[in-house]
């Protein structure tokens, strides 16, 4: 039987939260824990329920969903939070990033996807487009140094290579005919080596060094 993934929803409509909650809750391995208007509700529900997921609207009254993501990674580190919002903006997209959301949809996302991204962040993965890592990049000054770059094994830049293209470790072992445990061990090595700290600064960091082709 899969591990059931608690869900908490914030949006300041009423009628978004039904919504979702409705297909939800038609989930077999998810349970909605609750429901916030805005984001001081969500650091409330987050402190008291510890969801897994919480599925974030940016705009909403007394706390923009922002600054309630970087508040949520630091009350809860295990809590992943995916932005779902209207907006496809850079300001937005990077903010959500930046403050530590895992994923970033738009409310038009088809229900079976949204459902396919809930289960990709609660396994530790990112939703990172090489699109969207393309216009991060400008946005991530930190020089890297190259003596790191040259301290990854071939094997290491294969993967690297993939978790830019948006891989998760499962598609990552079928390509490369490896265990997914192998794959998580190759990931951490390189966030260790690299000096980073998830797969979204890494992806940004294979599309600066032009490991994959941006459109």
């Amino acid at each position: 039987m899969p591990e059931t993934i608690s869900v908490l929803i914030v949006d300041d409509h009423a009628v978004v939260r039904q919504g979702l909650r409705t297909f939800l809750e038609l989930q077999a391995d998810m349970e909605v824990v609750g429901e916030a208007p805005d984001g001081e509700a969500a650091l409330e529900c987050v402190e008291r329920l510890v969801p897994d997921v919480v599925l974030m609207d940016l705009m909403m009254p007394k706390m923009d969903g922002i600054e309630a993501i970087r508040r949520i990674r630091g009350l809860s580190p295990t809590t992943r939070v995916i932005a779902l919002t209207s907006f496809v903006d850079d300001t937005k997209v990077f903010g959500s990033v930046k403050a530590g959301a895992a994923g970033y949809l738009l409310k038009d996302v088809q229900p079976q996807d949204l459902a396919s991204a809930i289960r990709t962040v609660h396994r530790g993965e990112a939703l990172l487009h090489p699109a969207i890592a393309a216009r991060l990049m400008q946005e991530f000054s930190a020089p890297t140094q190259t003596d790191a770059f040259d301290a990854l094994t071939a094997r290491e830049l294969e993967v690297l290579r993939l978790i830019a293209d948006a891989k998760t470790n499962r598609d990552i072992a079928d390509e490369l005919v490896l265990s997914e445990k192998t794959v998580k061990t190759h990931v951490s090595n390189i966030l260790q080596k690299l000096h980073l700290a998830d797969r979204t600064q890494a992806a940004v960091y294979a599309i600066r060094k032009r490991l994959v082709d941006i459109d």
